[in-house]
């Protein structure tokens, strides 16, 4: 068990510059594909043509949602940059709650049977905070929605999506009730363990 959190420890430890090094190159290129959207760099320029041709294809899911909501297409390259950064911090916070997972199975191991409730119930809401994770990232990417590794996240979290939707506007493109929900699941975690812990004793 100490291995798999020392492996998880140095695999994050190894992402984190490399996900920072993508995002500043990612960075530059949202900058110039901006630049030339806006015309303020020559449209047929090289630099133009390598980006319709190459950059522009591969956020046209990000465009498509951009020019849904009412959006301008010249702002696609910076929603894109949001989503990366937005994607690279999910993920590693999905690291992190693995984890956490496994240390909470270490500890659970050595308090018996209380330990195991207490697992259940940090697992149970470490599975629906991971749910919420793989839904935020997956709604970047609507063509990936119907695969299984996916969808499942959908029937996970709707239950307590859908009435937070009705109290919580979203803002342009981004809808915050998964954020919501998230720190709500752990509130109500802290809240569960407290007691149970309190009646454990």
């Amino acid at each position: 068990m100490n291995e798999s959190l020392l492996v998880f420890a140095m695999v994050t430890d190894l992402l984190r510059p490399l996900l920072l090094a993508a995002g500043i190159v990612f960075a530059v290129v949202a900058t110039v594909d901006w630049a030339v959207r806006t015309r303020r760099i020559n449209p047929f320029s090289g630099i133009a043509r390598f980006m319709r041709g190459r950059v522009d294809p591969r956020i046209a899911g990000v465009e498509r949602q951009v020019m849904r909501v009412g959006g301008h297409a010249a702002s696609t390259p910076w929603w894109a940059l949001v989503a990366y950064v937005v994607c690279a911090v999910l993920f590693l916070a999905a690291l992190d709650m693995l984890a956490s997972l496994v240390r909470d199975a270490i500890t659970a191991s050595s308090l018996g049977n209380a330990g195991l409730v207490v697992l259940v119930v940090r697992w149970t809401f470490g599975i629906l905070r991971l749910a919420l994770l793989v839904r935020v990232i997956a709604s970047w990417f609507p063509m990936l929605a119907s695969r299984w590794w996916i969808s499942w996240s959908a029937g996970a979290t709707e239950w307590m999506l859908r009435p937070l939707r009705r109290v919580i506007p979203s803002f342009g493109v981004m809808d915050i009730t998964p954020i919501v929900a998230y720190f709500a699941l752990q509130l109500v975690q802290w809240l569960v363990e407290t007691v149970l812990l309190a009646g454990l004793r």
